[in-house]
């Protein structure tokens, strides 16, 4: 599952006066939201363990986002409102494609997997489209 140290990336630390009371709650109840998300895949896919499907990226400050290639200038990672899990086969995305109805009550949306190789990206808030699944 993921943890506190694994989606903060020792960044709670580095950027301390970036790392707000709001920064915190939201950073909480998006690792929440992806455990869940996690037991449901792994439930449903038992050959697959949770070791391969960690944080590629949690929360990112804006200056850490401003140096990440390709990252949106109003990403969700800034207000840790978004994590990227590690997804090298694709197994996540595609199954998180096919269960529209997990995400939605776990309260989570997904950017289309044609923008995302190798990891999974799930926010905790709507994109501006309110899409499940949703283009960057």
């Amino acid at each position: 599952m993921i943890t506190e140290t694994m989606y903060w990336m020792g960044r709670d630390s580095k950027y301390r006066a970036w790392w707000t009371e709001e920064i915190q709650e939201n950073g909480h109840e998006t690792i929440r939201r992806v455990n869940l998300l996690l037991d449901k895949f792994l439930a449903a896919n038992p050959s697959d363990t949770e070791e391969e499907y960690g944080v590629a990226s949690g929360w990112r400050p804006a200056a850490v986002n401003q140096a990440t290639p390709g990252a949106a200038s109003k990403s969700k990672h800034i207000s840790a409102q978004a994590c990227d899990i590690k997804d090298p086969e694709g197994a996540l995305d595609d199954w998180c494609l096919e269960h529209h109805e997990v995400l939605e009550e776990i309260g989570l949306w997904q950017e289309s997997p044609t923008a995302t190789k190798g990891w999974c990206h799930v926010q905790i808030v709507p994109p501006r489209s309110g899409r499940r699944v949703f283009l960057p």
